[in-house]
Formats: C-alpha cells, structure tokens, sequence
C-alpha cells in the first residue's frame, strides 16, 4: 500500500541534495493565512444577521473555507517536518504509515472540496432553475445532509487504495505522497499494478466529470439569469415610466437578481482556478498511464496545482467582497446592457429610480 517513486531510489531515507523548502512553506502560510481570513470574514458577516438564518449557498462556502483549512492543517506540516530533518516522509516513521495518512488526507480533502464546489453550482443551478423545488424541498439544513454525505463518500471512495484497490506511493523529492499514477511491475506484480494505475484514472475521470458538471450548472445558472434580466428590463421599464410608485416590489426583484449575479461571479472564478488546478492532474493521470516515460518534476508540479486549489477558494472569497463584486458586475453588465433611446428622454426623477432599480448599479 506504500512505497516510494521510482526515480527517488528505493529504500533511501535522505532527501535529495539542493531542495529547498521555500515553496513549501510559502503555500502553507498563504493557506492558513487565507483560510483563517475567510473564515474570519464569513463569521463577521453573519453577526449583522442573526435573525435570519443563513441561505444555503453561504452554508456551502463556509463548509469549503472550513475544508479547505483542515486539508492544508492536516498535510502540511508533514511536509516541513520532512525537509526539518532531512528525511522523507517514509523515514519519518516506521512501516510508512505517515506517507499512507498523507496520500489519504490529500486525496480526501482535494475530492471533498471539489464536491462542495460541485454542490454550490448544483444548488444555484436549482434555485434558478427549478425554483418551486428549491423552495419547498431545499433549505439550509439540506447543507446538514448534503456535507456528511459529501465526506462519507470521499473517505471511502479514497480508503480504496488502504484495502488494495490503488497505491498510495512516495513522490519525489520524498515530501509527497499520492495515488500511484506510474505502472511498478516490481511491487505484487503486473495484475497488481494494473489495478493501481486504474484507480488513479478513476481518480482522475471523476475530477473530471466534477470539471463538466460545474460548468454545465454556470451555463444553466447564465441562461436564467440572462431570462431574468430580458423579463426585468420590461418590469423595470414598466415601473420607471407609468407606474413609478410600484416600483417597490421591482426592487426587491433587481435585488434578488443582483445578489444571484454576485453568486455567479464567485462561483465561475472559482470554477476556473478548480479547472486550472485539477486538469494538470487529470492530464499526467492518463499521459502515465499510456506512456512509459517517467516525469517526475512534472508529476509533482501536477501534485502541487492539485494542492493550490484549497489554498487560493479562500483567497478569491475574501478579495471578492460585495463593492468588488458590484465593481465587476457594473462593468460586467456595461457590456451586455444596450442604452434604449427611451432613457435619453426620461426625466431626471425616473431615471434616477430606474438607476436605482438596475441590478447592474446596486
């Protein structure tokens, strides 16, 4: 169930000459750093609501920052314990139980995190979508289901290897350890080393199918937002210039839209650093398992992307806070909202209120 990468030399306990744990810590410091921001700033936002309970969505991206921190907490120190003592994590202690705890928890942490990320576009992709089932099946207590689901399944989809369905192995420069994407005839055989590699093309088939159906539900999510939009420019235009003194139910609609615009922007960027981060693992998973040729720098830079996934989510939430947000969806709908003629003619009053009732300005 554990071993070492072939090209760091079997049995050896030293790390290589000239490595350097800089990069190492610096990722460990700007995840906690950013973690413990964003959990900071989240808890914050809550205290100005507590007679509302929080929506879904926020139950979400508080479940993520909290993942997010305990998967960086849970390996890293490992990994400076290592270059501390100049020992690789399978000298660190005896029969290589460090490197097989540090393959599951990087493998656990990284697929739960994606779910969620999956979960957050599914939910957003319901409320727009199908908002009847949303309200009457859906709350924030479905985060109370949804979450110990999430974990249960990526712990026993990732205890797999512990039971000799995969191979959790040593990376070079010894600091790593992860699914065995590299066929080792030397270790149980050649049926057993088949059986590795494929779970490290599962592995890597479900990243990504996670990849396509988070960007499937942004697309759905960007269809009914662009419905909403058409249908409020018609209310809103309604409202502004014959019926100003009902624009009051108006408004609470453009805010409504705003705030799901809001969602949508912190969700597509970070389904673009998950995308970014997860397909150079995907990529080398199935390149070893068709090519013989051995790249272990790339094979650890693919590990390394797989990792700054959990370390830049809480930095992107805690930059994107509501003015950036409005900045970005000011200039966002600046793109796609063509000036009527009829506003030009609009007397100052009204056009202030329709101002004041697009979402696009709140």
């Amino acid at each position: 169930m554990n071993g070492t990468g072939r090209g760091c030399g079997r049995g050896g306990t030293a790390l290589p000459a000239g490595v350097h744990p800089l990069v190492s810590a610096l990722m460990f410091s700007a995840g906690l750093l950013g973690n413990l921001l964003a959990l900071g700033l989240l808890l914050h936002g809550r205290r100005g609501h507590r007679q509302r309970p929080p929506a879904l969505f926020h139950v979400l991206v508080l479940a993520l920052v909290v993942t997010d921190l305990l998967g960086t907490c849970s390996v890293s120190p490992f990994v400076l314990a290592s270059y501390h003592h100049n020992l690789t994590l399978n000298a660190l202690a005896r029969g290589g139980h460090i490197c097989l705890y540090f393959g599951f928890a990087m493998s656990f942490f990284g697929l739960a995190t994606m779910l969620i990320l999956f979960t957050m576009a599914l939910e957003r992709c319901l409320a727009l979508g199908q908002p009847y089932f949303y309200e009457r099946f859906l709350s924030p207590r479905t985060g109370l289901v949804a979450l110990p689901t999430i974990y249960t399944f990526s712990a026993a989809f990732c205890s797999l290897p512990l039971v000799g369905f995969g191979r959790y192995v040593q990376y070079c420069p010894g600091t790593w350890c992860f699914i065995q994407m590299h066929l080792d005839n030397h270790h149980g055989g050649r049926e057993a080393a088949g059986l590795n590699v494929t779970f490290s093309l599962l592995y890597a088939t479900l990243l990504l199918f996670l990849i396509l159906a988070v960007l499937l539900c942004n697309l759905s999510v960007i269809v009914n937002l662009a419905r909403m939009h058409r249908r409020g420019q018609r209310t809103r235009r309604m409202a502004t210039l014959e019926q100003p003194r009902a624009a009051s139910g108006c408004g609470r609609r453009m805010f409504s839209m705003a705030e799901e615009i809001d969602h949508l922007l912190l969700l597509s960027i970070m389904t673009i650093t998950f995308v970014i981060c997860s397909l150079p693992f995907t990529i080398r998973a199935y390149m070893n398992k068709f090519s013989k040729e051995e790249g272990h720098d790339w094979d650890l830079l693919a590990l390394r992307f797989l990792s700054i996934n959990s370390i830049i989510d809480p930095w992107v939430f805690a930059i994107l806070r509501p003015p950036v947000l409005r900045l970005l969806r000011s200039a966002l709908c600046c793109q796609v909202t063509p000036t009527t003629p009829g506003s030009r003619t609009a007397s100052p009053a009204k056009a202030k209120l329709a101002a004041r009732l697009e979402p696009c300005g709140q």
